[in-house]
């Protein structure tokens, strides 16, 4: 704020992570111009209707009237209202209506979660139009970046290495400053593979881990076996994620609530009837295209209930500070869409709350988690998408697939397991089978932890697992069985076991140096490459090995 008052410049872009105060921070400063008559009205644009009504509300609570039910046709507000709020939509349908609003009074627009913008080259076109006049111009986005090239209106691009233009901000305030803080509370994702199998469109009936290496095509099938309601992966991992929701309610969060983020309408109302045979109770569906969604976002917002389950509705910018676990039982996965739908568990209430997030052990997911804190800006004219963005696409066309193609696909069956955590860039834990003790250990954590305990904790329990492991091997009656070479003796053994070595090499540098696990963690990826080390290979591991202990 002090940074936006000493400018005081047309245009001002403030990039800060979900929870940590945006809409007061905007609010207070359109109260600072309305009071010095900088500006007389004031014009709020927010990706969907919903939203309108949160803003409406949060500005009438610091005295500024905005009236959410403007239509187009309405051509002006009526006097009793400082201004309106809007969609990018509605923008984008008459952007000349809302241009006479700019210039009939000085006007300051807020474009909230700008990113929006860019949608479609229609809506980026009407708001640059709407507000071109606009005598300030606040945008906010908690995730400034796209994946494609449509440039964000009002977005100030700077020409970087290669010759790639990149979005500049006036002001950051990222995860890993707000976790500092204490405004955000610790994420905590626990990983699920399992086997699946289903049938092919040729009739051939294919069996895969998921989380193990494989084709992007396997991974996508797998992934989508998984998610499907009538296997045992969901129930397994509904059930697991109850089970950590009651922890949390028992020891200290008492209104702690739950969200699943569905992939469509048809599997939302699937799971909301799987959540009430595993736990008694009726989940809250909110469907985006419900005329009461709005409402039923509200109502669980206040309530005590448990359950809530969304397809997209939830995905950002939605507030609802008692969402404390949510399930990722989606197939879309863009680095914008994963941060805005983890963003909905982050914002802190009281100091120590956690958020728990269930996921499947997808690569590309294990990467997104691990990156939690990674800052990333719009880039246009970057190279196009890679091999993994062409998995996420694929997986996502599953949601608006014809009857042909879901004839092609059958998903057969599939079992949940505890594969790994992660939590701060690192991945912990030696795998669990759903409802054996070693899983509840991880469901058990405390709910009222620190960032510093979080990570004590995981390798604590790490170390008992590992312990516990060994015990049980000594003391296994002698088998007539030729013995077994010492160590690991799968591919996958290994890999869980050179994490466990990487994770103790940095724990160890975290205490003598005073730097953060992720920051360990982010430097040993610059110096070897590679991705993080919940999906690194076994060399890539070896290599992030030998080079921590020369650090």
């Amino acid at each position: 704020m002090v940074e936006y008052l000493r400018r005081r410049t047309e245009d001002f872009m403030a990039v800060a992570t979900p929870g940590a105060g945006k809409t007061t921070f905007a609010l207070r400063l359109a109260a600072e111009l309305l009071v010095d008559g900088t500006v007389e009205a004031v014009t709020v644009v927010a990706p969907t209707e919903h939203l309108k009504t949160q803003w409406a509300t949060a500005a009438a609570r610091v005295g500024i009237q905005l009236d959410s039910a403007f239509r187009n046709a309405d051509i002006h507000s009526s006097s009793d209202f400082h201004g309106a709020v809007v969609t990018y939509a509605q923008v984008g349908m008459a952007p000349h209506v809302h241009r006479r609003r700019t210039m009939t009074r000085r006007t300051m627009v807020i474009l909230d979660e700008i990113h929006h913008a860019g949608d479609s080259r229609s809506w980026g076109d009407g708001v640059r139009a709407a507000f071109e006049p606009a005598v300030r111009r606040l945008m906010l986005t908690g995730t400034p970046f796209r994946s494609d090239d449509n440039p964000i209106p009002f977005v100030t691009y700077e020409r970087g290495d290669g010759g790639l233009q990149r979005s500049r901000s006036d002001s950051v305030y990222g995860y890993s400053d707000a976790l500092r803080d204490g405004v955000v509370r610790p994420v905590i994702f626990l990983a699920y593979s399992g086997e699946t199998r289903w049938r092919t469109s040729a009739g051939d009936e294919l069996a895969a881990r998921l989380g193990e290496p494989m084709t992007q095509d396997l991974v996508a099938q797998a992934w989508r076996t998984a998610l499907d309601p009538a296997g045992d992966w969901m129930p397994q991992v509904l059930r697991a994620a109850d089970a950590r929701l009651q922890v949390l309610r028992a020891g200290g969060m008492s209104d702690a609530g739950g969200l699943v983020i569905a992939s469509d309408q048809q599997a939302a109302r699937s799971y909301a009837k799987l959540i009430e045979r595993v736990t008694g109770e009726k989940a809250v569906v909110v469907l985006s295209d419900d005329a009461g969604a709005s409402a039923r976002i509200a109502t669980f917002a206040a309530s005590t209930d448990r359950w809530m389950v969304a397809v997209r509705m939830v995905s950002e910018g939605v507030d609802i500070p008692r969402l404390a676990v949510g399930v990722y039982a989606t197939s879309a996965s863009t680095p914008l869409y994963f941060a805005q739908a983890i963003g909905r568990f982050v914002r802190a209430r009281r100091p120590g709350e956690t958020a728990t997030v269930f996921l499947p052990s997808v690569p590309h997911l294990l990467g997104l988690a691990s990156e939690m804190e990674a800052e990333r800006d719009h880039i246009l004219g970057k190279a196009k998408r890679d091999e993994e963005d062409l998995l996420v696409e694929r997986a996502q066309r599953t949601e608006d697939a014809s009857g042909e193609l879901e004839k092609r696909f059958e998903a057969l069956s599939a079992t949940a397991e505890l594969d790994q955590v992660i939590f701060d860039g690192a991945s912990f834990g030696t795998g669990a089978q759903a409802g054996t003790p070693e899983e509840e250990e991880y469901l058990g954590l405390p709910g009222l932890l620190t960032a510093d305990q979080v990570s004590l904790l995981l390798n604590k329990r790490q170390a008992e697992q590992l312990a516990a492991q060994r015990r049980s091997r000594a003391d296994a009656p002698a088998q007539t069985v030729p013995a077994q070479p010492a160590g690991p003796r799968t591919a996958g053994e290994k890999r869980i076991a050179l994490r466990r070595q990487l994770n103790a090499l940095v724990n160890a540098h975290h205490h003598r140096s005073g730097l953060p696990h992720g920051k360990i963690h982010a430097e040993l990826r610059r110096l070897c490459g590679g991705p993080p080390s919940a999906q690194a290979t076994i060399e890539q591991l070896e290599e992030r090995i030998a080079t921590v202990q020369t650090l």
